[in-house]
């Protein structure tokens, strides 16, 4: 987020962070990514963690925990490539603060994958490796299985929402018409996604990551590193080939196309239903606000 949370501050960021973990002096806020938080956590000007803060409280804490704990137990079969959450002092991942959980992994030095790495013939066979090994591994007692997004569920709320004003922000109003106008669009989606989900359930699942994309994968001396564990799951493989098909290099990795369009219509239609839950709430029209708003507007569209 490119914003720090209001009932966060940097200096309970550097308390808990010194509690948990250790080894730091000040912590900086970085504005990275979107959904969670994030800080560089340092002693002296060494970077020692890269701190995550994701609201995440009841159920959705403890699925950040077992995802925590899956990707570690990835790891330690061999997979090198796994960047996973370290453990406190006391052995936990995740340390409940204000209305979410604080995680770490060690700082790296690496850079993010520019959006054309794929192009890249080093870089592609790198990672259609890498994403081999982890479809191929044994699946940790922690690693939860993929559920689709309750697609009539979503629909549902929309129609009902949208049927009053939305005047608690700046682009509430904007947001709703904006849904409004696509609401047939998103029930032929819900249809859709509700057959391929059954088809899903004949296919192999595997150890998935959920969000390949180059944004979330370093390049380091070591190597590819692929980061943000939160969303792995059981699941058919083409959850994690995406990025690779919109590169053009389907034929490295032969996906099953309804799979495919299985994937891309679940991410469309929960973000569809996150975006209508912010600007329905107050907001204030920030630079997170924003790019929010963009990003409906592409869901929307057809998604990318």
């Amino acid at each position: 987020m490119r914003e720090r949370p209001d009932e966060l501050t940097d200096a309970a960021v550097l308390a808990a962070v010194a509690a948990g973990w250790g080894g730091v002096d000040r912590v900086a806020h970085l504005p990275l990514g979107f959904g969670a938080h994030h800080w560089r956590a340092a002693h002296a000007d060494r970077p020692v963690w890269f701190a995550t803060y994701d609201r995440a409280e009841g159920r959705r804490a403890a699925e950040l925990a077992d995802a925590h704990e899956a990707a570690l137990r990835l790891a330690e079969q061999g997979l090198a490539f796994i960047v996973a959450p370290t453990a406190r002092t006391d052995g936990a991942q995740l340390l409940p603060v204000a209305h979410g959980v604080l995680s770490c992994t060690p700082w790296l030095d690496g850079v993010p994958l520019p959006a054309d790495a794929f192009d890249e013939p080093g870089t592609l066979d790198e990672e259609v490796e890498m994403l081999q090994r982890l479809h191929a591994a044994a699946a940790p007692a922690s690693l939860r299985r993929w559920g689709p997004v309750p697609g009539e569920e979503v629909l549902g709320r929309l129609r009902e929402a949208t049927a009053e004003r939305w005047e608690a922000g700046p682009l509430g109003e904007d947001a709703r018409i904006a849904i409004v106008a696509r609401l047939d669009a998103i029930a032929d989606w819900v249809g859709r996604h509700r057959d391929l989900a059954t088809v899903a359930g004949s296919r192999r699942w595997v150890p998935t990551h959920g969000e390949t994309q180059p944004a979330n994968q370093l390049r380091t001396p070591a190597g590819i590193l692929l980061v943000d564990w939160e969303s792995v799951r059981l699941a058919p493989w083409e959850r994690d080939l995406a990025a690779l098909v919109a590169a053009g290099h389907a034929e490295r990795v032969d996906p099953d196309p309804a799979m495919l369009e299985l994937f891309a219509l679940d991410r469309r239609l929960g973000e569809i239903d996150g975006f209508a839950r912010w600007f329905r709430a107050p907001h204030a029209g920030s630079a997170d606000d924003r790019i929010a708003f963009a990003g409906l507007q592409e869901e929307l569209a057809g998604g990318r």
